[in-house]
């Protein structure tokens, strides 16, 4: 039987999975890489660590596996991440991350100097720190040495797929997060690119996320014991997460519980986004979707536990909880690293609010949760406010773990949960996009109807939906009322 490798690059490590055809997986590696925070806010990585890993991780997935029925592999990545190449393809300077804060000047200059009706106009979205755009304006700025060497512009997971295949490319799910794709047209965005003081030949050649872009370089078929395989380029890690998850038709939802937070809507059709809170992007599946993304969900849970409560036990401090629901009158604002969706705020900061003396630890704890699950409940609450109805969800992500996140979720969110079988993520939905790619199935549609299965199903109650409706209508007015006192702090 065939098989396929999926390889997710996310945050604090890759994951590569190989999966036969039927979608059992047959084997799954990791590897960790480091994170550098250079000033407070800031967040980088060093794109070689990145390759070195994931060579290190293929070696470790293909030993002993008869390497002759391996046909294919493609991606899923952290997304919005600079990465900058010079005339020698050598990497300038340490990848900016998806959640670095430092380019709030640069954000308010394209969204109050440029104006967001603009930056509508030009790419169907509004500017986040986050993005690679003001990521560009930043290096401008502050590195102008750097910013004249730059002749290649990519993401984190396209500079994997450049040292595997040689190819320099993107795929359109990605290139929406940059804030220089129009979306709708699904071309770069001129605009943008003066804006930016770039020339477009220094941005990759776009594909479809199930598209071959090449095949593997015999240099590195050699050190991994591979041969020519399809390479596809893959997929935004939301958008592959998607796909891993099952969420290609109009309609579907998928919520990631991971370092950050998305909330990821199919569309069937490009939907003009009136409020710009929500991004507005293309879908791995070659059609579009809306996603709301917050920039700490799972990593609140991991900083209270293990760095507050000094706990490594994350099912002890769960335990009895689900009793507590609808009752608890702790807030906590999951804000660690500023916020993107609603409030595209650098300076939000996490809080607690609501201790008495009489608060308990199991309280603080289940506030945490509820709090991100509050946070992802202001996006889904966009989209319904644009006329997308949401029957259900499918959950992933490392939070997706937990049974007593995923009950809040549903009371909170008033909707069935769904827990697919395979929880694998970007790394699923690469594999999924390679088979594609090599012609083992016509469509992502018809791969996903096949391959994706549920596992459990959560559903609300009917009296914690409406104790927690009332909690959401007092959280929505906490960030309100703190905005200036972060700005002094």
């Amino acid at each position: 039987m065939k098989k396929y490798i999926g390889i997710d690059l996310g945050t604090s490590s890759v994951k590569i999975l190989l999966v036969d055809t039927d979608g059992q997986i047959i084997k799954a590696v990791s590897r960790e890489y480091p994170i550098f925070y250079p000033q407070s806010g800031w967040s980088e990585q060093n794109p070689i660590d990145w390759y070195n890993a994931t060579i290190d991780g293929l070696g470790e997935l293909l030993s002993g596996v008869d390497k002759e029925n391996v046909k294919g592999i493609s991606f899923g990545g952290q997304m919005h991440g600079l990465v900058i190449l010079d005339k020698n393809d050598e990497v300038i300077r340490p990848a900016i991350l998806w959640n670095d804060g430092r380019t709030s000047k640069e954000t308010a200059y394209l969204n109050e100097v440029i104006g967001q009706d603009k930056l509508m106009e030009y790419t169907a979205n509004i500017a986040f720190a986050g993005f690679t755009a003001p990521k560009i304006l930043w290096v401008k700025e502050n590195e102008p040495d750097n910013f004249a060497r730059i002749r290649k512009i990519m993401l984190p997971k396209d500079y994997l797929a450049y040292k595997l295949s040689g190819v320099f490319a993107t795929d359109y799910s990605d290139a929406s997060g940059m804030l220089l794709l129009d979306v709708k047209n699904k071309c770069w965005s001129k605009e943008m690119c003066d804006i930016c003081s770039i020339n477009i030949d220094t941005l990759p050649t776009l594909f479809e996320s199930y598209e071959k872009i090449g095949t593997l370089l015999p240099e590195v078929a050699d050190k991994v014991g591979l041969g020519k395989i399809t390479i596809a380029i893959g997929a935004a890690d939301n958008a592959g997460a998607a796909i891993g998850t099952g969420i290609s038709s109009c309609g579907d939802c998928n919520v990631s519980i991971g370092t950050s937070g998305t909330v990821f809507i199919s569309q069937d059709t490009f939907i003009k986004n009136e409020c710009g809170a929500l991004h507005n992007f293309c879908h791995a599946n070659g059609k579009y979707h809306l996603m709301g993304c917050i920039l700490s969900a799972a990593s609140c849970n991991k900083w209270w536990v293990e760095e507050i409560l000094g706990s490594g036990d994350f099912s002890a401090e769960e335990e009895g909880m689900s009793e507590l629901l609808g009752k608890n009158n702790v807030f906590f604002l999951p804000y660690l690293m500023g916020e993107r969706t609603p409030h595209n705020d650098v300076d939000a900061k996490g809080a607690f609010i609501g201790m008495r003396p009489s608060t308990t630890r199991k309280e603080m704890t289940l506030a945490v949760l509820e709090g991100v699950a509050f946070a992802l409940c202001d996006s889904v609450e966009l989209a319904r406010a644009s006329g997308v109805k949401i029957e259900s969800t499918k959950v992933c992500g490392g939070g997706a773990k937990s049974k007593v996140w995923r009950e809040i979720l549903a009371n909170v969110l008033g909707i069935p949960v769904v827990r697919p079988l395979i929880e694998e993520g970007p790394a699923y939905g690469g594999a999924i996009l390679a088979m594609v790619a090599d012609g083992e199935y016509n469509t992502v549609e018809q791969a996903t109807k096949k391959l994706v299965k549920s596992k459990d199903t959560t559903y609300p109650v009917a009296e914690i939906v409406e104790a927690y409706k009332k909690k959401y209508e007092t959280f929505k007015k906490l960030y309100p009322a703190l905005k200036d006192v972060y700005k002094e702090i």
